[in-house]
């Protein structure tokens, strides 16, 4: 009896914080969502505060502790996984009861689900009821509690002075704590590839199928282009790991780190995928069971299922049901809507408000993040507004308490932030004897001294939320994608699953256009800037170079639209057009 069809959305990671915990909250509905392992501190505090509010045994894991890292993600993990697992259980004891949970959980469900017409039935017959129920105990699907791993935040640790061996730099250490955990679910790995990473996997038995051919722990890759995948999968299937999911994400994306391609559109990347999909597990599987051969381990009747799933830039029922069906996903990602949605994620009331009332020349692509990564952020964020008023009172840089993000060693041998006050400090002295003149020096002291600390900020609107007391600096940092733009509501959580699906629009009066046109948009926006300043200097051989790659793979894409929609949806079309006479400098002769 297939009752249930899940659902065709999942809530991407958001931050370091505002998705901690939504697994807890939604995961009991059928929803799939993704915690960042960034934050091993902030995971112990809401451990804590979790802990106290369902009763549950609570044992600080000290700094002092061998593993600490791993042991505080594995206990978190593990505390998540009993709380939605209890939660889940009084789902089901409430399945028959009107104005239930359970009742919350199936009028969430897509449209084509049969169990509401099932679960109407149930008034009327005894034995269907007995049947549902059954069913639902032994068969009702719940939400995956996924875990997310920047693979470029392994800041290698040290003890006494001494540097620790590599399993307990950040990243290994984090996978090390999922691997640990109860939990069956996926680890996604994200901002790019790492061989001794992916190597680590390899120590870990729930990532190899067992008897049965089942996966206890899968991996999701999050890709931007097809070659990145195909290289990536293969790496992975040679060493008996299997990628269960390829996450495409556009370069609008759904909030946080940007990592744009170099002018490369979304609806040409998702066509690769879809006229591929069949080469790419065809080499990962010859790789795959190759691998699982040698390392004499039980090769699975049937292939492990790949998904290929989209995310970034996606508000509307139509472009959901579009990269469903035209481009064959296997899911799409919601990230940025959902910020507004406190029933699904963490967030402190005063950036609520900020969030509403965002405006689209207020949500910007900055350069806040100190790993020199575009970073999607909202103007007036509090974070934002005490750095710029700390920098004029002469006060530049940040205290480095959390130290996820240090990586640069051009001052001194050790890394450290560029968001710190060592990094600045030295950078604007620098900066300072260069004589520039005062339009080239203004540019250069606002781009250092914009860095900010993301791993305070990106965790504060989480405990701010819970009335878990911040030290007096620590402010919000937030970082919605442009999407945002065009939700001004704070909703429910069955208000914006009803949005997806098309059963209700929440979206406001403004204008807003189509996911692939703001894409388009930001990548000119982009090549403005970068064609702005090449013409200052035209000796630059290499960038010249990449703008000619880039303006020609704008070109390419914008034809395949054109071509795409012309039948379809012609006032997409017009869309294009009218975004290009805003931008003449695509245009500018570079051969």
């Amino acid at each position: 009896m297939d009752l249930i069809k899940k659902h065709t959305f999942h809530i991407p990671v958001l931050g370091l914080g505002y998705t901690l915990d939504t697994p807890i909250k939604v995961a009991p509905y059928g929803i799939s969502s993704v915690i960042s392992l960034v934050d091993d501190k902030l995971m112990e505090q809401m451990r804590e505060f979790y802990c106290k509010k369902f009763d549950l045994p609570f044992k600080a894991i000290s700094e002092k502790v061998e593993d600490f890292r791993a042991e505080r993600i594995t206990s978190y993990l593990n505390m998540v996984d009993e709380i939605v697992s209890s939660k889940v259980a009084n789902l089901k004891k409430s399945a028959i009861e009107k104005g239930s949970e359970f009742e919350k959980y199936f009028s969430m469900l897509p449209d084509f689900s049969s169990i509401k017409e099932k679960f109407n039935f149930a008034e009327k017959s005894r034995q269907v009821k007995e049947e549902l129920c059954n069913w639902i105990n032994d068969h009702l699907p719940i939400g995956d509690i996924d875990v997310n791993i920047m693979t470029k935040l392994d800041k290698v640790n040290s003890k006494d002075g001494e540097e620790l061996p590599i399993e307990y730099n950040d990243a290994h250490a984090a996978l090390r704590g999922f691997a640990k955990s109860n939990l069956s679910s996926s680890l996604v790995l994200s901002a790019g590839m790492s061989p001794r990473l992916y190597s680590y996997i390899e120590k870990f038995k729930d990532f190899f199928p067992d008897l049965n051919g089942e996966l206890k722990k899968k991996i999701i890759l999050k890709v931007s282009d097809f070659r990145s995948a195909l290289v990536q999968g293969k790496m992975l299937a040679a060493k008996g790991i299997w990628v269960s999911e390829y996450r495409i994400e556009s370069g609008v994306n759904c909030g946080g780190h940007a990592f744009p391609t170099n002018g490369v559109l979304f609806g040409p990347i998702l066509d690769e995928f879809r006229k591929n999909k069949e080469k790419l597990w065809e080499t990962c599987k010859n790789a795959y069971e190759t691998a699982l051969a040698k390392k004499e381990l039980a090769i699975p009747a049937e292939t492990p299922e790949m998904k290929i799933t989209a995310q970034g830039g996606v508000g509307t029922n139509e472009e959901h049901n579009f990269l469903l069906k035209y481009y064959q996903m296997d899911g799409v990602g919601w990230g940025t809507p959902f910020m507004l949605v406190p029933e699904a994620v963490s967030i402190d009331v005063k950036t609520l408000k900020l969030l509403q009332n965002a405006k689209e020349d207020e949500l910007y692509f900055s350069g806040l993040s100190p790993l020199g990564v575009p970073f999607n952020s909202v103007k007036w964020a509090s974070m934002s507004e005490q750095r710029l008023a700390n920098a004029q009172a002469g006060k530049h840089g940040m205290p480095c308490t959390k130290q996820y993000l240090k990586y640069n060693t051009e001052y001194t041998e050790k890394p450290i932030c560029t968001a710190s006050k060592q990094y600045q400090s030295k950078k604007l002295a620098e900066l300072k004897e260069m004589n520039l003149p005062q339009e080239d020096y203004q540019k250069a002291y606002d781009a250092i001294i914009e860095k900010e600390c993301l791993c305070v900020g990106l965790g504060v609107s989480l405990l701010e939320s819970k009335d878990i007391p911040v030290g007096p600096t620590d402010k919000v940092t937030v970082c919605p994608g442009p999407n945002l733009a065009y939700f001004s509501k704070e909703s429910t959580l069955a208000e914006m699953v009803d949005h997806i699906y098309g059963r209700t629009n929440l979206l406001d009066d403004r204008p807003r256009p189509h996911m692939f046109t703001k894409e388009l948009g930001m990548y000119l926006d982009i090549f403005k800037k970068r064609i702005e300043e090449f013409l200052s200097k035209p000796e630059d051989a290499k960038e010249k170079k990449q703008l000619i790659a880039f303006q020609k793979n704008v070109f390419a894409g914008i034809e395949y639209y054109k071509e795409l929609f012309q039948e379809k949806k012609k006032e997409l079309i017009d869309e294009i057009d009218q975004l290009l006479i805003q931008y003449p400098s695509i245009n500018t002769a570079l051969q």
